[in-house]
């Protein structure tokens, strides 16, 4: 059952509550990074523009649930949201149980909704007060959308109407463009620190790609299980059973996990340290693999280039260090001249995106972290499950 739509419903007059990601890292009362912010803010206009009285309300940080902190609040973010919208954007401290007016054509920021007591165990009662404060629920924050709490599932439930908001089916639309109807190949280039945090993604993927490219810690524990040595580099030697069995189950239909050919190492993990390129029967006991070699990664570019769909999440090296960035590099610029239809998701991965400059290139860019994982391992996030719900309802 398909998702109501906040942009296909009449908001003239109506009282609408929008729930957005607006958990932007803050440093002595200055917004540091705006991202979400912007990401949010078409939403916040076409609510406006359709004659809307507009509540948003977002989390921002760990508060303690049920008591205020300066720390936590979200008036740096009103004040940008301001500037940016040319109005006020007065916020709202204890707005529960409402006492507040906003008219259509104008809008508010609710202080941050992890400060209400229940909102991360999704109280029933919570949820009914968020509710009753509006006419539309519109869910729009994706990067949250798989956490069951009351300000992203239980309001959902409770809501005269409740609809997805234009950020969260931009996302669910790439997804499923890239994962459910894909052009083909399908190619997944998955890294990271471990194998066990990526479990579930690689199994997930494993049965749905033409091609699987894994890097960082991932890749040296890929090739250790083929018997390569990695040296001193970060490896889970218990999971090698569980990387031969994903390499299997990828061979059993027909598809592809192609491993480095060379990498670069280093004998510390330093920025400064002194990198050297080896064939990786070469790597010796006291190298410590940080990147992938030149080899390889015109050999994943090759891949890149003939893919139809890319899903991207993780940098293949330590790209923080310069000395062994070139991989990752290498990997972003040939997603970014590719002609596929690409994704990309995950924290690391968007630092690489923008240190790399090739956001023009990629299709789209994921605001999820977490929420992004969880729907590529094939989850059914909780926030979309209630949507889905109310649409069928």
């Amino acid at each position: 059952m398909s998702i109501l739509r906040l942009a296909d419903i009449d908001l003239t007059g109506k009282r609408v509550l929008i729930r957005e990601d607006l958990n932007v890292p803050i440093k002595d009362g200055r917004i540091t990074a705006e991202q979400r912010i912007l990401a949010a803010l078409p939403t916040l206009r076409l609510a406006l523009e359709k004659g809307a009285a507009v509540m948003v309300t977002s989390h921002l940080g760990r508060p303690v649930e049920g008591e205020w902190s300066e720390a936590d609040s979200l008036a740096p973010v009103a004040a940008r949201l301001a500037e940016h919208l040319g109005r006020p954007v007065p916020l709202i401290r204890d707005w529960v149980d409402g006492g507040f007016s906003v008219a259509p054509g104008e809008i508010v920021l609710l202080e941050n909704c992890r400060m209400n007591r229940g909102e991360g165990k999704d109280d029933e009662a919570l949820s009914k007060k968020y509710a009753a404060l509006c006419d539309i629920y519109c869910m729009d924050a994706f990067g949250t959308a798989h956490r069951a709490q009351a300000s992203t599932h239980g309001a959902i439930r409770f809501a005269k109407v409740a609809c997805g908001g234009p950020l969260l089916m931009a996302e669910l639309d790439a997804l499923a463009k890239a994962l459910e109807h894909p052009a083909r190949p399908l190619l997944a280039i998955v890294a990271g620190s471990k194998v066990s945090t990526k479990l579930e993604l690689l199994g997930s993927l494993v049965g749905k790609v033409d091609q699987l490219i894994v890097g960082g810690g991932i890749a040296n524990t890929f090739l250790a299980a083929q018997g390569l040595p990695v040296g001193k580099s970060l490896c889970e030697t218990e999971l090698l059973d569980t990387a031969r069995q994903i390499m299997a189950d990828a061979k059993a239909r027909g598809a592809q996990i192609p491993l480095p050919v060379d990498v670069v190492v280093a004998p510390t993990f330093a920025a400064d340290a002194p990198a050297s390129i080896k064939d990786v029967d070469r790597v010796g006991p006291e190298d410590m693999i940080l990147d992938i070699g030149p080899a390889t990664a015109k050999q994943y570019a090759d891949i890149i280039a003939k893919a139809g769909s890319v899903i991207w999440n993780g940098p293949v090296g330590v790209f923080e260090f310069d000395a062994f960035g070139e991989g990752t590099r290498a990997v972003a610029e040939a997603i970014r001249d590719s002609q596929a239809f690409s994704i990309a998701g995950g924290g690391d991965t968007l630092a690489a995106v923008d240190k790399y400059g090739v956001e023009s290139g990629i299709s789209y860019i994921s605001t999820g972290g977490g929420a992004f994982l969880e729907f590529c391992e094939g989850k059914e996030l909780p926030a979309v499950a209630a949507l889905r719900a109310r649409a069928s309802a």
